[in-house]
């Protein structure tokens, strides 16, 4: 099959494009070398087209002759503040809408998206006296005196988290996580016009090799091992309990593998949860880190940003059963991995 991988050369994508390379598939790369993720064109593994997936000829070029495309062009992570927020939107669902576009005039009838754990704003959570319950947006009070758990909307008892499954309601609750929603809601709408197949992987927290050194677009794990390389102790925000999936790049790359190959109901878009199955605290994590670099033990800050969840941890069990896809790389060996692993400049 020929596949275009458009944000081929950035993080996750530059991982993607070897995976499907490995298993057999033509592979052609678009990325526009965005700041956020790139100081220079870095070395790939197939044919790069430098160029902005919002700019209607050079996706319109991009797309000729393809079969399938796989969408990781984005701005991701949390960003700096509402400044931010209009190239998000551009680059995310406007990027989008130009390549659904040129894929529609094209007849390219299959799209793998790479969409986040975002989506769902908090995890699932349940009240020991209400039963299932979504929490209320956080509030700033209670963050700022140090009460981090979220407490059911009825009668206040402090909730317990569970495992979010892909039928979840989506609630997103950053500038970043909208646009991921609006991704996914733009990919369904084509696959419905036009009769393709669209697959959205819900990344959960993505590490491994080649991550962006700390930006404030760069992932969690980033921005500690960065810390560790200056001799700094990671900085852990609230108490450290929040609770998170860690999956490695590799085990991503499958997933993508995995989704271009399945046997899909046209006219559908089918979303999976990507994750390990593994879930930690973000304090286990940077601990676990910070042993393997090495490095100063991390520092459990108390400090909060008002558009972080408490807790996200998923079920795996529709990519286990539908795609046959299952993370292979365990939290501890990936992590050890990760502690020397290069990361981008």
């Amino acid at each position: 099959m020929r596949v275009l991988v458009t944000g081929g050369a950035g993080f996750i994508g530059s991982h993607v494009a070897v995976a499907l390379a490995e298993a057999g598939h033509d592979v052609t790369l678009l990325d526009s070398i965005h700041p956020a993720a790139h100081r220079a064109p870095p070395a790939t593994v197939a044919p790069l087209t430098i160029g902005d997936v919002r700019d209607a000829e050079t996706v319109a070029r991009a797309v000729r002759g393809v079969d399938a495309v796989v969408h990781h062009a984005a701005m991701v992570g949390m960003g700096v503040d509402l400044a931010d927020l209009p190239e998000y939107v551009g680059c995310n669902d406007l990027g989008t809408a130009v390549l659904l576009a040129a894929m529609a005039r094209a007849g390219v009838g299959r799209l793998v998206l790479a969409s986040s754990m975002v989506v769902y704003g908090e995890g699932a959570y349940t009240c020991p006296v209400d039963g299932p319950a979504r929490p209320a947006p956080r509030d700033l009070a209670d963050l700022a005196a140090g009460r981090f758990e979220p407490r059911c909307p009825w009668c206040g008892a402090p909730l317990l988290p569970g495992l979010v499954e892909e039928d979840a309601a989506l609630e997103p609750r950053s500038g970043y996580a909208a646009t991921k929603v609006a991704q996914e809601h733009l990919a369904a709408v084509w696959a419905r016009t036009t009769g393709g197949t669209a697959t959205a992987l819900r990344y959960h927290n993505v590490y491994g090799p080649g991550m962006p050194r700390d930006t404030p677009y760069s992932g969690v794990a980033a921005i500690f091992r960065s810390a560790l390389e200056h001799g700094r102790a990671p900085r852990v925000f609230e108490d450290g309990a929040q609770r998170r999936d860690f999956v490695h790049v590799r085990d991503v790359a499958s997933a993508n593998v995995r989704a271009l190959d399945a046997a899909l109901d046209a006219g559908t878009l089918r979303a999976y949860n990507v994750a390990s199955g593994e879930p930690c605290t973000i304090r286990a994590m940077a601990e676990a880190l910070s042993d393997a670099f090495g490095g100063p033990a991390p520092e459990i800050t108390g400090a909060f940003r008002a558009g972080d969840v408490r807790h996200v941890v998923a079920s795996p069990e529709r990519a286990r059963r539908e795609l046959d896809f299952a993370a292979a790389v365990p939290f501890a060996a990936g992590i050890a991995e990760f502690a020397t692993a290069p990361l981008r400049g």
